[in-house]
């Protein structure tokens, strides 16, 4: 993964506008989706680990060993797709993520994405 510096004055939340389809794309796998109303929960940064183990509860297998690969994988693949998007910000000496929009932006898809899980049970 490229690095990506972590510039703490930057970490505020944006309400810039996003572009549906960039959403979209980052909306596209239910991992970035669980991660992204996980932070859209929080106040402030979290450690990655604690995504990981959310969304391990939200897959209904919280093991230690699901965990670890929940972790690898999110890391290598869904949180360089969350950086390119500007949705989080990652601190990798901390190893903390940031939501960097405005939860009024992502809200709206979200809401989408739990309408639609409603309907399909």
């Amino acid at each position: 993964m490229k690095s990506n510096a972590f510039d703490p004055d930057d970490v505020g939340t944006s309400s810039r506008e996003i572009e549906p389809t960039t959403m979209f794309e980052a909306l596209s796998h239910e991992r970035r989706q669980y991660a992204l109303q996980y932070l859209a929960q929080k106040p402030a940064a979290v450690p990655l680990g604690d995504v990981a183990e959310y969304i391990a509860v939200r897959e209904g297998e919280p093991t230690r060993d699901r965990y670890e690969r929940i972790l690898t994988g999110f890391y290598h693949l869904h949180l360089p797709h969350l950086l390119e998007a500007k949705l989080i910000a990652y601190d990798e000496g901390r190893k903390t993520v940031t939501l960097r929009v405005n939860r009024d932006v992502l809200h709206p898809y979200l809401d989408l994405l739990t309408a639609k899980t409603c309907r399909s049970h």
